[in-house]
């Protein structure tokens, strides 16, 4: 109802910025906090996940984006979240793009973005979360991108020095080459690119951390061709990461149903929400088939319903993200959500929903 009668008649960021003030009070509002956390948490045992030596009491998290700065954790958690992804953080602190960044298609249920990663730095946030610590915050993922200013010669320099400042905070690491708003940044996703920055991050982080293995992950675009896809998983493979993230916004404009003059008026971003739906969903079908239960599968992008989130299941995703669906339904979606997955796991052959991970790819590779 807010996002109908209110948000919805805002700038999209300026109802982001309003949206994220109250998440983020509720936490301190008297008899608030339980009142979130008993009517949101996921509440079926069944719906229970472990991933990366950690317990989740869901699948779904929130995709990075929506709390860059580790700001409003507490409040997010509250709203039923399993996990929440900071970020995209950079090693120094930087603007991001000019104002207007963000725009709303609401006849595709989508959004384009060019923020730019804007964010106020590793060191801030790094400072932030000491401070804190973890207590009342959920699973949190913090995703690292590269600061704009810093030549892509020296890009593995940028995101090692993130990595040494918010590996000792992170539930685990998400190297981001998969973001179209930062120039040069998705050259970063060939292979040959990609094994050097994953190898130094790894370094970085068992220096930072030497106490335990912070799982790493990397975020890959739907804009991959399936060849590339598949050496991502290769390398995955190879390298032994903990998990990809499939998949970051697209670049591509096709199958809208706002009319192509006032979409091609917006201008370059990232394309988020329903009509990412069929592609991130093929190519973590594709992921799966190739690394299996090897590599954990985190399945984003177009999901808007428990119907949506079920099928990445099945199709190999271990956890599962949004942003955009969030955007649109409210402070009751994940509620919603992790509610249908209880009921369709309950209607089907599977115990856990860990068994029905890649149930879909495993019978139709025999």
């Amino acid at each position: 109802m807010l996002f109908t009668t209110v948000l919805r008649r805002l700038d999209p960021e300026a109802a982001h910025r309003l949206a994220f003030r109250l998440i983020r009070a509720a936490p301190h509002v008297p008899g608030l906090r339980g009142a979130l956390r008993a009517a949101c948490a996921p509440a079926d045992p069944r719906l229970s996940v472990r991933a990366f030596g950690l317990d989740l009491p869901g699948p779904l998290g929130l995709a990075a984006g929506f709390d860059k700065d580790a700001v409003g954790m507490a409040g997010l958690g509250l709203l039923g979240f399993g996990h929440v992804e900071i970020g995209t953080v950079t090693g120094s602190p930087q603007p991001g793009n000019p104002a207007p960044r963000l725009f709303r298609l609401p006849a595709d249920r989508a959004l384009v973005n060019r923020m730019g990663f804007n964010n106020e730095g590793s060191a801030a946030v790094a400072a932030r979360l000491a401070r804190r610590g973890g207590a009342g915050r959920p699973v949190l993922g913090v995703n690292i991108g590269k600061t704009k200013a810093v030549p892509e010669s020296e890009a593995v320099a940028d995101y090692v020095l993130t990595t040494g400042r918010l590996a000792p905070h992170a539930d685990y690491l998400v190297v981001n080459v998969s973001s179209p708003n930062t120039p040069g940044l998705r050259d970063l996703q060939a292979t040959g690119r990609l094994r050097p920055l994953l190898t130094a991050v790894r370094a970085a982080a068992d220096r930072a951390v030497p106490e335990r293995r912070v799982p790493l992950l990397v975020k890959i675009a739907p804009d991959l061709a399936d060849e590339d896809v598949d050496a991502v998983a290769g390398l995955a493979l190879e390298l032994g990461l903990d998990g990809i993230i499939a998949t970051n916004t697209t670049i591509a404009r096709t199958g809208l149903r706002t009319p192509a003059g006032p979409v091609a008026a917006l201008g370059a971003g990232g394309l988020s929400g329903a009509p990412l739906r069929a592609r991130a969903l093929e190519v973590l079908r594709r992921l799966y088939a190739r690394v299996g239960d090897r590599v954990v599968l985190v399945g984003v992008g177009g999901i808007e319903t428990a119907q949506d989130a079920w099928e990445r299941i099945l199709a190999g995703a271990t956890l599962i993200q949004g942003y955009t669906g969030f955007i649109y339904a409210g402070p009751g979606w994940a509620r919603s959500v992790h509610r249908g997955l209880a009921q369709r796991l309950a209607a089907s052959p599977h115990a856990t929903l860990a068994d029905a991970v890649g149930a879909d790819v495993k019978g139709s590779h025999p």
